[in-house]
Protein backbone atom coordinates (compact mmCIF):
# COMPACT_ATOMS: atom_id res chain seq x y z
CA UNK A 1 0.00 0.00 0.00
CA UNK A 2 1.27 3.36 -0.71
CA UNK A 3 0.28 6.64 1.64
CA UNK A 4 -1.83 9.51 -0.02
CA UNK A 5 -2.38 11.57 3.75
CA UNK A 6 -2.12 10.14 11.05
CA UNK A 7 -3.80 9.65 14.34
CA UNK A 8 -5.55 6.66 15.55
CA UNK A 9 -8.98 5.85 15.07
CA UNK A 10 -9.93 7.77 18.12
CA UNK A 11 -9.31 11.04 16.25
CA UNK A 12 -12.52 10.22 14.22
CA UNK A 13 -14.67 10.30 17.31
CA UNK A 14 -13.20 13.08 18.72
CA UNK A 15 -13.58 15.08 15.76
CA UNK A 16 -17.43 14.18 15.39
CA UNK A 17 -17.76 15.05 19.14
CA UNK A 18 -17.20 18.81 19.04
CA UNK A 19 -20.21 19.03 16.81
CA UNK A 20 -23.30 20.89 17.62
CA UNK A 21 -24.99 21.59 14.04
CA UNK A 22 -25.73 19.48 11.41
CA UNK A 23 -24.65 22.23 9.27
CA UNK A 24 -21.12 22.21 10.52
CA UNK A 25 -21.20 18.29 10.22
CA UNK A 26 -21.94 18.08 6.91
CA UNK A 27 -19.27 20.79 6.08
CA UNK A 28 -16.61 18.47 8.07
CA UNK A 29 -17.47 15.13 7.22
CA UNK A 30 -17.36 16.76 3.33
CA UNK A 31 -13.59 17.27 3.63
CA UNK A 32 -10.78 14.96 4.70
CA UNK A 33 -10.55 13.35 8.08
CA UNK A 34 -7.97 13.15 10.40
CA UNK A 35 -6.53 9.73 9.56
CA UNK A 36 -4.25 8.83 6.90
CA UNK A 37 -5.03 7.37 3.62
CA UNK A 38 -3.56 4.39 1.92
CA UNK A 39 -3.65 2.77 -1.08
CA UNK A 40 -3.81 -0.99 -2.57
CA UNK A 41 -5.26 -3.06 -5.06
CA UNK A 42 -7.69 -5.83 -4.69
CA UNK A 43 -5.35 -7.93 -7.83
CA UNK A 44 -3.58 -9.68 -4.77
CA UNK A 45 -6.78 -11.61 -4.11
CA UNK A 46 -7.96 -12.53 -7.65
CA UNK A 47 -10.50 -9.30 -8.14
CA UNK A 48 -9.06 -6.30 -10.43
CA UNK A 49 -10.27 -3.16 -8.43
CA UNK A 50 -8.37 -0.80 -5.77
CA UNK A 51 -8.70 -0.69 -1.86
CA UNK A 52 -8.45 2.25 0.07
CA UNK A 53 -8.12 2.28 4.08
CA UNK A 54 -6.76 4.10 6.95
CA UNK A 55 -3.19 4.30 8.70
CA UNK A 56 -3.87 1.51 11.12
CA UNK A 57 -6.44 0.28 13.32
CA UNK A 58 -8.26 -2.95 14.62
CA UNK A 59 -12.30 -3.94 14.24
CA UNK A 60 -12.51 -1.23 11.60
CA UNK A 61 -15.78 -0.85 9.60
CA UNK A 62 -15.70 -1.95 5.71
CA UNK A 63 -17.29 -0.98 2.39
CA UNK A 64 -17.39 -3.06 -0.61
CA UNK A 65 -17.90 -0.20 -3.73
CA UNK A 66 -19.73 -1.40 -7.11
CA UNK A 67 -18.92 0.75 -10.33
CA UNK A 68 -21.48 1.72 -13.18
CA UNK A 69 -21.32 0.66 -16.28
CA UNK A 70 -17.98 0.98 -17.82
CA UNK A 71 -16.43 2.54 -15.09
CA UNK A 72 -13.15 1.80 -13.79
CA UNK A 73 -13.13 1.85 -10.06
CA UNK A 74 -10.34 4.16 -10.24
CA UNK A 75 -13.48 7.07 -10.99
CA UNK A 76 -14.56 6.57 -7.17
CA UNK A 77 -11.20 7.13 -5.76
CA UNK A 78 -12.26 10.60 -4.88
CA UNK A 79 -14.76 8.90 -2.28
CA UNK A 80 -13.23 5.99 -1.32
CA UNK A 81 -9.78 7.35 -0.19
CA UNK A 82 -11.95 9.95 1.77
CA UNK A 83 -13.88 7.60 3.45
CA UNK A 84 -10.16 5.75 4.47
CA UNK A 85 -9.48 9.04 6.60
CA UNK A 86 -12.33 9.11 8.28
CA UNK A 87 -11.53 5.26 9.39
CA UNK A 88 -13.34 3.28 6.58
CA UNK A 89 -11.86 0.99 5.33
CA UNK A 90 -13.60 0.97 0.98
CA UNK A 91 -13.01 -1.02 -1.57
CA UNK A 92 -14.10 -1.69 -5.26
CA UNK A 93 -13.89 -4.43 -7.64
CA UNK A 94 -13.28 -3.35 -10.90
CA UNK A 95 -15.09 -6.74 -12.41
CA UNK A 96 -17.78 -7.07 -15.23
CA UNK A 97 -16.82 -3.94 -17.11
CA UNK A 98 -17.88 -4.67 -20.42
CA UNK A 99 -20.94 -3.55 -22.50
CA UNK A 100 -22.79 -6.46 -21.04
CA UNK A 101 -21.48 -7.42 -17.77
CA UNK A 102 -23.35 -9.98 -15.53
CA UNK A 103 -25.01 -7.92 -12.48
CA UNK A 104 -25.27 -11.05 -10.55
CA UNK A 105 -21.46 -12.08 -11.01
CA UNK A 106 -20.70 -8.16 -10.05
CA UNK A 107 -22.90 -8.47 -6.91
CA UNK A 108 -20.89 -12.03 -6.11
CA UNK A 109 -17.78 -9.61 -6.54
CA UNK A 110 -18.71 -7.74 -4.37
CA UNK A 111 -19.18 -10.10 -1.18
CA UNK A 112 -16.02 -11.56 -2.01
CA UNK A 113 -14.56 -8.84 -1.78
CA UNK A 114 -16.41 -7.32 1.13
CA UNK A 115 -15.11 -11.23 2.61
CA UNK A 116 -11.30 -10.59 1.42
CA UNK A 117 -11.32 -7.49 3.68
CA UNK A 118 -12.65 -8.92 6.46
CA UNK A 119 -10.90 -12.08 6.51
CA UNK A 120 -7.05 -10.86 6.22
CA UNK A 121 -4.86 -8.70 8.13
CA UNK A 122 -4.13 -5.06 5.42
CA UNK A 123 -0.72 -2.62 5.86
CA UNK A 124 1.56 -5.11 7.59
CA UNK A 125 -1.10 -6.76 9.60
CA UNK A 126 -1.38 -3.42 11.55
CA UNK A 127 -5.47 -2.77 9.77
CA UNK A 128 -8.09 -5.83 10.06
CA UNK A 129 -11.90 -5.48 9.75
CA UNK A 130 -14.59 -6.26 11.72
CA UNK A 131 -17.11 -8.35 9.76
CA UNK A 132 -20.10 -7.13 11.59
CA UNK A 133 -19.53 -3.43 10.32
CA UNK A 134 -20.01 -3.50 6.90
CA UNK A 135 -21.68 -2.31 4.05
CA UNK A 136 -22.54 -2.26 0.57
CA UNK A 137 -22.41 0.52 -1.88
CA UNK A 138 -22.81 1.42 -5.57
CA UNK A 139 -23.22 3.70 -8.51
CA UNK A 140 -25.45 3.86 -11.42
CA UNK A 141 -25.94 -0.07 -12.09
CA UNK A 142 -23.46 -0.78 -9.16
CA UNK A 143 -26.02 0.57 -6.64
CA UNK A 144 -28.74 -1.28 -7.90
CA UNK A 145 -25.75 -4.68 -7.67
CA UNK A 146 -25.14 -3.13 -3.76
CA UNK A 147 -28.56 -4.14 -3.04
CA UNK A 148 -28.56 -7.43 -5.12
CA UNK A 149 -24.86 -7.99 -2.97
CA UNK A 150 -26.99 -7.04 0.83
CA UNK A 151 -30.17 -9.42 -0.03
CA UNK A 152 -29.79 -12.48 1.85
CA UNK A 153 -26.33 -11.60 3.35
CA UNK A 154 -26.36 -11.50 6.90
CA UNK A 155 -23.69 -9.95 8.56
CA UNK A 156 -23.89 -6.32 6.43
CA UNK A 157 -25.27 -3.67 8.10
CA UNK A 158 -25.84 -0.84 5.75
CA UNK A 159 -26.69 -0.41 2.16
CA UNK A 160 -25.74 2.74 0.07
CA UNK A 161 -27.03 3.55 -3.40
CA UNK A 162 -25.73 6.78 -5.47
CA UNK A 163 -28.08 7.79 -8.72
CA UNK A 164 -29.25 3.82 -8.83
CA UNK A 165 -30.28 1.81 -11.98
CA UNK A 166 -32.09 -1.53 -12.27
CA UNK A 167 -30.42 -4.31 -12.47
CA UNK A 168 -31.19 -8.43 -13.69
CA UNK A 169 -32.43 -10.15 -11.31
CA UNK A 170 -34.34 -7.21 -9.94
CA UNK A 171 -32.92 -4.69 -7.58
CA UNK A 172 -35.94 -3.73 -6.63
CA UNK A 173 -37.35 -7.35 -5.79
CA UNK A 174 -33.62 -7.88 -4.12
CA UNK A 175 -34.64 -4.69 -1.92
CA UNK A 176 -37.89 -5.77 -0.43
CA UNK A 177 -35.71 -8.18 1.32
CA UNK A 178 -32.88 -5.89 2.82
CA UNK A 179 -34.04 -4.78 6.09
CA UNK A 180 -30.51 -3.10 6.84
CA UNK A 181 -30.66 0.81 6.74
CA UNK A 182 -30.53 2.27 3.41
CA UNK A 183 -29.37 5.15 1.88
CA UNK A 184 -30.53 6.18 -1.39
CA UNK A 185 -28.83 8.67 -3.53
CA UNK A 186 -30.94 10.11 -6.60
CA UNK A 187 -29.76 13.20 -9.07
CA UNK A 188 -32.45 15.64 -10.46
CA UNK A 189 -31.43 15.66 -13.59
CA UNK A 190 -30.23 12.17 -14.44
CA UNK A 191 -30.95 11.06 -17.84
CA UNK A 192 -29.22 7.87 -17.81
CA UNK A 193 -31.54 6.27 -15.08
CA UNK A 194 -34.04 8.89 -13.58
CA UNK A 195 -34.68 8.11 -9.63
CA UNK A 196 -38.49 8.05 -10.88
CA UNK A 197 -38.24 4.73 -12.49
CA UNK A 198 -35.20 3.63 -10.58
CA UNK A 199 -34.35 4.95 -7.15
CA UNK A 200 -37.71 5.88 -6.16
CA UNK A 201 -39.52 2.38 -6.52
CA UNK A 202 -36.64 0.48 -5.13
CA UNK A 203 -36.35 2.84 -2.37
CA UNK A 204 -40.14 2.37 -1.61
CA UNK A 205 -39.90 -1.39 -1.77
CA UNK A 206 -37.45 -1.25 0.81
CA UNK A 207 -37.48 -3.77 3.51
CA UNK A 208 -36.20 -1.80 6.07
CA UNK A 209 -35.59 1.62 7.17
CA UNK A 210 -34.61 3.97 4.13
CA UNK A 211 -34.16 7.26 3.45
CA UNK A 212 -34.34 8.69 -0.26
CA UNK A 213 -32.32 11.83 -0.92
CA UNK A 214 -32.24 13.65 -4.01
CA UNK A 215 -29.28 16.39 -5.39
CA UNK A 216 -31.72 18.51 -6.87
CA UNK A 217 -28.93 20.12 -9.69
CA UNK A 218 -26.73 16.63 -10.08
CA UNK A 219 -26.42 14.67 -13.01
CA UNK A 220 -25.77 10.70 -13.30
CA UNK A 221 -22.09 11.54 -14.02
CA UNK A 222 -21.64 14.44 -11.83
CA UNK A 223 -20.66 11.73 -9.16
CA UNK A 224 -17.76 10.47 -10.95
CA UNK A 225 -14.05 11.58 -10.93
CA UNK A 226 -11.43 12.51 -14.02
CA UNK A 227 -12.25 11.88 -17.62
CA UNK A 228 -12.99 8.25 -18.96
CA UNK A 229 -14.22 7.79 -22.92
CA UNK A 230 -17.68 6.66 -21.57
CA UNK A 231 -18.06 10.18 -21.27
CA UNK A 232 -19.30 10.38 -24.94
CA UNK A 233 -22.09 7.99 -24.12
CA UNK A 234 -23.25 9.09 -21.03
CA UNK A 235 -25.31 12.72 -20.09
CA UNK A 236 -23.56 15.15 -17.87
CA UNK A 237 -20.00 15.50 -16.52
CA UNK A 238 -18.27 15.33 -13.61
CA UNK A 239 -19.01 17.55 -10.74
CA UNK A 240 -17.11 19.10 -8.26
CA UNK A 241 -19.91 20.06 -6.09
CA UNK A 242 -21.82 16.49 -5.90
CA UNK A 243 -18.97 14.69 -5.12
CA UNK A 244 -17.92 17.12 -2.45
CA UNK A 245 -21.92 16.79 -0.71
CA UNK A 246 -21.67 12.84 -1.35
CA UNK A 247 -18.50 12.64 0.45
CA UNK A 248 -20.13 13.89 3.22
CA UNK A 249 -23.89 12.37 2.71
CA UNK A 250 -22.58 9.24 2.71
CA UNK A 251 -19.55 9.71 5.17
CA UNK A 252 -22.20 10.65 7.58
CA UNK A 253 -24.66 7.53 7.12
CA UNK A 254 -21.97 5.30 7.41
CA UNK A 255 -20.30 6.67 10.62
CA UNK A 256 -23.60 6.34 11.86
CA UNK A 257 -24.78 2.81 11.03
CA UNK A 258 -21.19 0.96 11.20
CA UNK A 259 -19.59 2.90 13.88
CA UNK A 260 -22.57 4.04 16.48
CA UNK A 261 -21.59 7.81 15.69
CA UNK A 262 -24.96 9.12 17.15
CA UNK A 263 -26.44 12.58 17.28
CA UNK A 264 -28.25 15.32 16.32
CA UNK A 265 -25.51 16.66 14.15
CA UNK A 266 -25.13 13.05 12.21
CA UNK A 267 -29.11 12.43 12.15
CA UNK A 268 -29.36 16.04 10.62
CA UNK A 269 -26.80 15.19 8.17
CA UNK A 270 -28.53 11.85 7.54
CA UNK A 271 -32.18 12.44 7.86
CA UNK A 272 -32.65 16.80 7.67
CA UNK A 273 -32.78 19.35 5.41
CA UNK A 274 -29.37 19.69 3.70
CA UNK A 275 -29.40 22.84 1.57
CA UNK A 276 -29.20 21.93 -2.24
CA UNK A 277 -31.19 18.48 -1.64
CA UNK A 278 -34.92 16.96 -0.97
CA UNK A 279 -35.75 14.19 1.38
CA UNK A 280 -38.12 12.31 -1.13
CA UNK A 281 -38.64 9.30 0.91
CA UNK A 282 -38.06 8.38 4.65
CA UNK A 283 -38.86 5.87 6.64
Amino acid sequence: MTRTRSSSPDAVHAQLSGLRRGKDALDQLSRPGPLTALRGDLGMVGIPGVLFAPEEGLGLPAVAFAHDWLQPADRYADLLRHLATWGIVAAAPGSHRGALPSHAGLAADLRTTLDVCAGVRLGDGRISVDARRTAFAGHGIGGGVAILAAAGHSRVRAVVSIAAAQTRPSALDAARTVTVPTLHIAAGNDTVSPARGHAEPVAMAAGGPVVLRTLKKATHTGFLDGIHWSDLLLAGSPDAKTRRLTRGLVTAFLLRELCDETGDPLDEVVDGKVAGTEVVARG
